[in-house]
């Protein structure tokens, strides 16, 4: 069965970019090079002690009484906070700057060996043909809402520094690889815009805020993050206050996303720009501290530069960067030579994004005319935190297709599924579409082919009814795919989606 449906085209947000300067202007802030070089370089070296810190302590539930190292290290520990950065800037040098979660999931196949968690579910998925954001969603109620996410937003926020919402997008794509759209992406899209403006503005509750605007008001980060700034407000000491955020957090518990970024605040709250209070205040509160400690560091890094952070706290860890979950390249060995290759990357994905900031080695930095940034863009963060994770998006030049699965891939025998194919011109011309359908034996479409016309702005919908026509013997994966070919001037894509096919047994009918 076929059902076309014509809506009336709507405003289109583009995947990256919306801070742009107006052509042929000049950017509305820039930043001495030498100066953004000491902020990149205090990110990563806060990243690298905070996460060192807090190791030893990783998945202890009880709270700790932490004031420095302990033991105190003769290196930095490896950690995926920092490794899977490495990864996505190969990714960004190697990919270009309009890298998507599809582009991160080929890489997280390639040179990630560890299977841990939402790691491992989410990388599982895409082997079965599952792609993003489907791959973080689907199978993975346990860990979707957990840590693995927001502690690798700071590529983002050096790649788009006083952007926040480039940032985000990005961390979007990021995220949403294996988390889908839940609280584990919700806590990227809070520390990714957090840290991109905090290059810019240096008030810690404008700063909360900020990343605040970008996540849904009532998601469970929200809350736990609303709760550490309530219990302060009110008085509340540190335990006190690390009570009330753990309560508020039950819904996801122990080990997830909103209980542990409510830690980071804590810290910062109860700390103030004390580095090694702040650090120690957020791994003292205990569950996920390498993560707390590390994105805590890697904030006040960016805010004040490397005079935030004491020799002492320096010389343990050094410059090296050790590595634990990824492998196959050579990425970064030292923190200067990552400092060096994120403002590369920088100048290029700001250049490339239209971005109104640029870094230049021979000028001041200018932050005069930061009030005209827009910190804020309620429009990019209902967009993004709104996107469902059964929708698959491919664009194609004068036109979008989206499929989508509607609800969890799974078919079970004598129950049809339907799902949908968007087709959207984005012209003020006429394009005719070709549309077909393929799947593996076993599994069925109820047509092959389409042809239709999209009049400028028009969107036209396809239903399509998938049924499984043999019962396999268990439960495995069927695939198929929907190849779509647009002219005049359109490029052709071919999207494959998968099934889980459930084999006739007791408890299905």
């Amino acid at each position: 069965m076929i059902r076309t449906v014509n809506l009336a085209a709507g405003v289109l947000l583009c995947m990256l970019g919306s801070c742009a300067a107006q052509a042929g202007q000049g950017p509305t802030i820039t930043f001495n090079e030498a100066e953004f070089r000491d902020k990149v370089y205090a990110c990563w070296l806060g990243k690298s002690i905070g996460g060192t810190l807090g190791m030893p302590f990783e998945g202890r539930r009880e709270t700790h009484s932490l004031t420095f190292y302990d033991p105190v290290p003769d290196k930095p520990s490896a950690n995926d906070d920092l490794d899977l950065q490495l990864l996505w800037l190969k990714a960004i040098e190697e990919r270009g700057t309009r890298i998507d979660a599809r582009i991160l999931g080929e890489y997280w196949l390639k040179y990630v060996p560890v299977n841990w968690n939402e790691y491992g579910t989410g990388k599982a998925n895409m082997r079965d043909g599952f792609l993003p954001p489907v791959s973080g969603h689907f199978r993975n109620e346990k860990w979707r809402n957990s840590n693995g996410a927001w502690i690798r937003s700071e590529i983002w926020a050096c790649l788009a520094p006083g952007c926040p919402s480039l940032a985000v997008r990005y961390a979007w794509q990021d995220a949403c690889v294996d988390h889908g759209t839940a609280e584990g992406t919700y806590a990227e899209m809070f520390t990714a815009a957090v840290e991109s403006a905090a290059f810019v503005e240096k008030d810690r509750d404008r700063l909360i805020e900020i990343g605040l605007s970008y996540i849904p008001p009532r998601c469970g980060v929200a809350a736990a993050i609303r709760t550490a700034i309530a219990a302060k407000e009110q008085g509340l000491d540190l335990a006190a206050a690390r009570e009330a955020v753990v309560k508020v957090s039950e819904p996801t518990g122990w080990f997830q996303a909103p209980r542990n970024v409510g830690f980071v605040i804590l810290g910062w709250l109860y700390g103030g720009d004390d580095f090694g209070k702040s650090i120690c205040d957020a791994v003292n509160c205990g569950d996920d501290t390498d993560c707390t400690g590390a994105t805590l560091g890697s904030i006040l890094g960016i805010i004040h530069g490397g005079k935030v952070i004491p020799e002492k706290w320096r010389r343990p860890v050094g410059e090296t960067i050790l590595n634990v979950a990824v492998s196959g390249f050579q990425g970064p060995a030292t923190l200067s030579e990552l400092t060096d290759r994120t403002i590369i990357a920088a100048k290029k994905v700001l250049n490339d994004n239209g971005m109104p900031v640029a870094i230049v080695p021979d000028s001041p930095t200018d932050l005069s005319r930061r009030s005209e940034l827009r910190l804020t863009d309620p429009k990019v963060a209902r967009g993004l935190w709104s996107r469902s994770p059964y929708r698959l998006v491919y664009e194609m030049g004068p036109a979008r297709a989206t499929f989508d699965y509607v609800k969890d891939p799974d078919l079970r025998p004598g129950e049809p599924r339907h799902v949908t194919l968007l087709l959207e011109n984005l012209t003020p011309a006429a394009l005719e579409a070709e549309v077909r359908w393929k799947t593996d034996a076993g599994l069925t479409a109820d047509a092959e082919a389409d042809s239709l016309t999209l009049m400028p702005g028009e969107q036209q919908r396809v239903t399509r009814t998938v049924t499984q026509s043999e019962v396999p013997g268990a439960n495995r994966v069927m695939r198929g795919s929907v190849s779509v070919s647009v002219s005049p001037r359109g490029k052709s894509v071919e999207i494959p989606f998968a099934f889980l096919c459930h084999a006739r047994n007791a408890g299905n009918p």
